[in-house]
């Protein structure tokens, strides 16, 4: 060692505290601690809505907001399609939870969309 530098300690191993976290893991944590983890995981019916109704239903509709009690604000074409998604809904509100792990959506209610 040149001008009078002292030789370095040998560092201990890291215990793991105060290692940087995953991105997703911390994003995780600010989310819950905001209270707004529950809706995010609401939230992912609206981009996932075409792939869980399938392209017929989703060239009609067209998903609004998950609402805090668990109801998805769905726009509708028609009255025709309204009526007859209506009739659906039990099956679609089962098909979307299917999809989202938690349950998500507790009902759909139907809105007629301003063209």
């Amino acid at each position: 060692m040149s001008g009078g530098q002292k030789p370095r300690e040998p560092r201990e191993p890291r215990s793991g505290k105060g290692k940087p976290a995953p991105i997703a893991e911390a994003l995780k944590d600010v989310l819950a601690s905001r209270g707004l983890d529950e809706d995010v995981q609401r939230a992912w019916v609206l981009e996932a809505w075409a792939e869980i109704v399938g392209p017929q239903i989703a060239a009609v509709t067209q998903p609004r907001v998950v609402a805090d009690d668990g109801t998805l604000i769905v726009g509708v074409r028609t009255h025709a399609w309204m009526n007859e998604l209506s009739l659906m809904e039990r099956a679609l509100v089962a098909k979307v939870n299917a999809g989202g792990g938690k349950r998500a959506v507790r009902r759909i209610r139907w809105e007629l969309m301003r063209v």
